[in-house]
């Protein structure tokens, strides 16, 4: 029997089929409630669609994309101010600008895409495929024209049956997710402390000695909106000193956030005398624990080992709730090593929709992913 793919392109998450979240029940980050969140509280430099492929009237695949273009973007990451940095951002808005992220540029890992069980996966790729060509019509007849194309975040078996079907596509591997794997025989942060070799128990006591008289406070929907603007500050702060940025969130998103996610979506405050100096944000996503968007002051950052400390806490968090594992996501790499995170290779596929260009796309990557070196940690015995 022949068996026919068809998908649909959906436009906003209120219109998905009722049994969308049937697929998405291991992952939290295609749930039409995640969707809601990504499509009413995104950065205004993004457009969010949902793909379903269908067998026969089945849903039978669930599909993220995220649409960006960089014509509402002041700055593409302050910290490396560099000829290379003006060459890249030149190739950014002159040759990258608009860029079809099939998967959530948000996050690490793979929330690109779930198939049924029972999908024959090398026709559904297909069907996938045929979708993203539809809707990079749908967007040039939109006025707005693709320039790249990009499929993310997979790990080296999960990339093969794309890379398959996408033939003309780069593959590419850009800085690894940082995973940290809980400890079955761990109940509690005491057990991890005793776990780490001489060295790093004494970095432990000297960050846990620096933050002595901040106040760490979980923070509900209302106190996230009496700080809303703070908040925002704290964030943008560490967003725009990063080599490279590709979108800036809502002043809305954390709130929005809580208010559809509830108990799913921690976010945490840090308090110096009763003024707010940061903010960690958590996402549970069934025994794994997310780590997402973080900010705070830098001098006192800086003094108090605050980041350093914001770690040890989602580490003692997720061991004392039952967590198999913490994704770490990427940036910061040596410091998240430090305290047990260990890299996980990912990889994507990219194409430019000019042939010259993308004859050439090796060399332009290398131009919009800043390269990173940093030296890998054993913290434990």
């Amino acid at each position: 029997m022949n068996t026919t793919y068809t998908f649909r392109i959906y436009n906003s998450a209120s219109l998905l089929p009722l049994e969308w979240n049937l697929l998405a029940v291991n992952n939290i980050f295609l749930t039409r409630e995640y969707l809601e969140v990504l499509e009413n509280s995104s950065p205004v430099n993004m457009i969010c669609h949902f793909i379903g492929i269908f067998n026969d009237d089945k849903l039978a695949g669930i599909v993220l994309t995220q649409f960006l273009f960089a014509e509402k973007l002041d700055s593409f990451g302050e910290r490396d101010q560099c000829l290379k940095t003006s060459v890249r951002n030149f190739a950014f808005k002159n040759f990258a600008s608009h860029v079809l992220f099939v998967g959530n540029n948000m996050l690490t890992g793979q929330n690109a895409f779930i198939f049924d069980a029972t999908i024959k996966q090398p026709k559904a790729i297909k069907t996938l495929h045929k979708a993203i060509n539809q809707l990079k019509k749908d967007l040039k007849a939109s006025g707005r024209k693709v320039h790249i194309t990009s499929i993310k975040d997979f790990t080296a078996n999960e990339i093969e049956p794309l890379k398959a079907e996408f033939k003309n596509n780069y593959t590419f591997s850009t800085q690894p997710n940082m995973i940290f794997e809980i400890n079955k025989n761990w109940t509690n942060e005491q057990d991890y402390i005793d776990a780490l070799s001489k060295k790093y128990r004494d970095q432990y006591k000297r960050a846990r000695k620096k933050a002595e008289g901040i106040v760490k406070q979980k923070m509900s929907l209302n106190g996230i909106k009496n700080y809303e603007d703070l908040i925002y500050d704290l964030y943008f702060h560490v967003a725009k000193n990063a080599p490279f940025n590709t979108f800036f969130l809502a002043r809305n998103h954390f709130s929005f956030f809580k208010e559809i996610m509830k108990d799913d979506f921690l976010f945490y405050g840090y308090f110096l005398d009763e003024k707010l100096i940061g903010f960690n944000t958590l996402i549970k996503n069934g025994n794994v624990m997310d780590t997402y968007f973080l900010g705070y002051d830098e001098t006192i950052q800086r003094e108090r080992m605050l980041y350093l400390n914001m770690l040890y806490d989602m580490i003692a968090y997720s061991i004392n709730q039952g967590f198999s594992e913490i994704v770490f996501a990427r940036t910061a790499l040596e410091i998240k090593s430090s305290v047990g995170a260990k890299p996980v290779k990912m990889y994507g596929l990219i194409t430019h929709s000019n042939a010259l260009i993308n004859h050439n796309i090796a060399k332009l990557f290398n131009y919009l992913e800043p390269k990173t070196d940093w030296q890998e940690r054993n913290p434990f015995k």
